[in-house]
Order: C-alpha cells, then sequence, then structure tokens
C-alpha cells in the first residue's frame, strides 16, 4: 500500500515508519527538516515539505498518489505559546493544505493525530474525569485551538468530500526519541536525566496527573484505527488512553530500575497552567468498542522497556543536552 507520512521527523514519526516499513508498505515521509539521524535506518523514502506550502503539498500529493495518508505535521503546545503564529501556519493552515490535497488527489483515507490538548476547564466546573470524547472543548492554547479546528477540518471533509478522515487524540506519548516541545516533556525527561545525570527538576508539580502513553501502544493505535474497517466506527475521532500517573508515581516508577535517581519539581508557571488545563484521564470506550482498542504497557512496563532503551541511545548520541 502507498503511505505517505506529514512531520515524519518528529517524535512518532521514527517509530511509525519502522511499523510501516516492516510491515511491506511502500512509504513516503516528509517533513520540513532533513531527515534526522535518529530515522537514518528506519527505511522508506524521504522528502523536504513544508505543509504551510500548498502548491508543494499539492505536487507530492499528485506525484505519490498515496492511498492512505498519516497526518503528523504539528507544533506542540509549549513551542507553539512561544511562537502562536508558527502554531496556526503550521497546525491549522497546513492542516488545511494537507486536506485540499488529499480530496484533489483522490487519496482513500487521512489518520489525523489530535491530543488531549483540546480539552479545557469548561466554565461550569473542572473537566469530567475520566474525560469522555464528547464534551464541549475549551483549550487554553494555541496547539489546542488548532487541533480542534483540525478534528472539525476532518469531519467536513469526510462529510462533504467523502475522504476517510479518522484520527485519535494522543495523551502525552513517551519514548526514548527526543520530544519537540510539548508541555507533557517533563515525562519523559525523568527518565533521560535519572539514566544520564541520576537527577531531575521537573518543571510540573509532584502532584500533576495527566494522560501518558508509550510511543508503541500510540503506534499501534495509528496502525490499527488506519486498517480498521470503516463500517465499525461511528466517530471521526476517538479518545485513546493508557495509564495517567502523577509526576511522583513516575519518579517511583523510575527508581525501581534506578535506585539512586533523586527528583525534585519546580513549576514552571506556563506549562504548569496547560497541564493543569488537561484532563487527568480518558474515556476511551468508544475506541474500545469500535476497533478493539487497548494499550499493552502500564506505568512499570514502560518503565522496564523505555530505562534500556535510554541507555543505548545516550551511548549512540542520539539523546542530545537539553
Amino acid at each position: 500500500m502507498r503511505i505517505l507520512i506529514t512531520g515524519a521527523g518528529g517524535q512518532i514519526g521514527h517509530d511509525l515508519i519502522g511499523a510501516l516499513v516492516a510491515a511491506g508498505h511502500q512509504l513516503v515521509s516528509t517533513d520540513l527538516a532533513p531527515r534526522p539521524p535518529s530515522h537514518a535506518h528506519a527505511g522508506g523514502d524521504w522528502h523536504r515539505l513544508d505543509v504551510t506550502d500548498p502548491a508543494a503539498v499539492q505536487h507530492v500529493f499528485t506525484e505519490h498518489r498515496p492511498e492512505i495518508v498519516f497526518h503528523l505535521a504539528a507544533i506542540l503546545s509549549a513551542r507553539g505559546e512561544s511562537d502562536p503564529r508558527l502554531a496556526y501556519d503550521v497546525n491549522q493552515t497546513g492542516t488545511w493544505n494537507v486536506l485540499e490535497a488529499a480530496r484533489r488527489a483522490k487519496v482513500n483515507r487521512l489518520v489525523f493525530t489530535s491530543s488531549i490538548a483540546v480539552f479545557g476547564p469548561p466554565p461550569s466546573g473542572p473537566l469530567p474525569d475520566p474525560c469522555p470524547d464528547d464534551v464541549a472543548l475549551h483549550p487554553t492554547t494555541m496547539y489546542g485551538v488548532t487541533k480542534v479546528s483540525g478534528e472539525l477540518l476532518c469531519a467536513y471533509y469526510r462529510a462533504r468530500h467523502g475522504i476517510d478522515c479518522r484520527g485519535v487524540r494522543f495523551p502525552g506519548l513517551i519514548s526514548a526519541a527526543m520530544p519537540g516541545g510539548g508541555s507533557s516533556d517533563y515525562a519523559l525527561f525523568m527518565y533521560v536525566d535519572a539514566v544520564r545525570k541520576n537527577a531531575y527538576e521537573a518543571f510540573a508539580r509532584a502532584d500533576t496527573r495527566i494522560p501518558l502513553m508509550y510511543m508503541p501502544d500510540g503506534v499501534r493505535a495509528l496502525l490499527d484505527l488506519a486498517m480498521a474497517d470503516r463500517a465499525r466506527l461511528t466517530r471521526c475521532i476517538y479518545n485513546i488512553a493508557a495509564f495517567s500517573p502523577r509526576a511522583d508515581e513516575i519518579a517511583t516508577s523510575v527508581q525501581r530500575a534506578i535506585p539512586v535517581a533523586k527528583f525534585t519539581y519546580a513549576a514552571d508557571p506556563v506549562r504548569q497552567a496547560i497541564l493543569d488545563s488537561w484532563p487527568k484521564s480518558i474515556d476511551d470506550s468508544a475506541a474500545r468498542r469500535d476497533w478493539g482498542w487497548k494499550a499493552k504497557f502500564d506505568l512499570d512496563g514502560m518503565t522496564d522497556d523505555l530505562v534500556p532503551r535510554v541507555r543505548r541511545m545516550l551511548e549512540l548520541g542520539a539523546i542530545l543536552s537539553h
């Protein structure tokens, strides 16, 4: 199957590329940046693409005629707050350009990566815990605002133009690849700096609790949803969940593997406010019902698998100082 990925140089792209190549698909990976060293052996073709350039997007889609598109290109929450115009251009205009190119190139299916950043505290009180798929969306970041718009655009193109758009709302994703400026990055750095320095000062409070997911589960969710029978899908965008630990519970799990690791907490006001606006846990019953979604990794399972991976990445120089 011919598959195209936008934003392939990001945190999700590395593992998704490897999974698609291993499954035998004909893959074209695109990103504004050159192929990063961590992706050097992932496989498939690599093309430079700026999703904010409509002509360039259309050219790539017309040239390669993908059957499925994974639209990953985005500016994440923390970086988006420091440069909201860039976040708007990439996340909003870029998604419009990708959907328009998909329509013109007659793409069969587009998989959209949304986020729990679409949620925010409603005027009437806190979000439900766990938070269901269908609640009023009150995002507090440009990232969240543009992801809400992306979800609505996907639903529009599905209804108006017949493109089979489907997507997931990701929790904070954790992997041995360096993150790209999200507010949940503290969780990964609890692992990276525990291995590298035996210590980490988190930019979140110890009692911060948000939904998280280990990247192998995240990639599997994308693949399972992409290949699911459309007749079984009752929604365009699905919540997916794995586990929702407090920051100090992550520390305890890491200390199982690295007993000497020490953790302190100094909340960054901007990023802490973003974290506090998100749900504490997610109800993913619709995804479980419609396409059999279920996470395989819990917190300790992730720790057992991730710590050796972080060690290997550090040895290879693939994780740089931050």
